[in-house]
């Protein structure tokens, strides 16, 4: 019963082994999962022109982008450039992109140690407040205290002013 389970994806995978089987005796060679045609580096292919050697790509691209102030700032902040003066009126677009991201990034780890410092100190506080005695309900029942003594002392007033009749 369990191997009459297995049969339908076993025949499955056997006619897939069995067309990499073909594959391997028609070109020579293995492909992994055979997915796409291996091509012989000895044979050369007809009526398809032998590529020449690359160009040499520029430092820059031309046309660049000019920076603004803040790219300026950006760049240095990043590590690029050490002075605005070193800076080139026009830069990569991907220069710059890559240097806001470098900057973002050590915002990032700035704002993660500000709160880590942040909420040590809160920690430190609380402690200090707790071993004071002071929390937010005694501190609140206090107010509610003052609240209701400023209320008496109003409608006792308030009764004064109206018996001196």
């Amino acid at each position: 019963m369990i191997l009459s389970a297995f049969t339908g994806p076993r025949r499955a995978f056997a006619a897939f082994a069995a067309q990499c089987r073909r594959q391997v005796l028609d070109t020579g060679s293995w492909r992994r999962l055979c997915n796409k045609p291996v091509e012989s580096v000895s044979e050369p292919r007809p009526n398809v022109p032998t590529p020449a050697a690359a160009p040499v790509r520029p430092a820059y691209k031309l046309p660049g982008y000019r920076p603004t102030e803040f790219d300026k700032k950006i760049l240095i902040w990043a590590g690029r450039f050490k002075t605005k003066e070193q800076i080139p009126e026009q830069v990569p677009f991907e220069m710059i992109d890559a240097a806001r991201n470098r900057v973002r990034v050590k915002a990032c780890y700035v704002m993660m140690a500000m709160t880590i410092l942040s909420c040590l100190a809160m920690v430190i506080l609380g402690k200090r407040a707790a071993g004071r005695h002071e929390s937010l309900t005694s501190l609140n029942m206090e107010k509610k205290a003052r609240w209701r003594e400023e209320a008496q002392r109003e409608r006792e007033a308030a009764i004064a002013m109206e018996k001196p009749q």
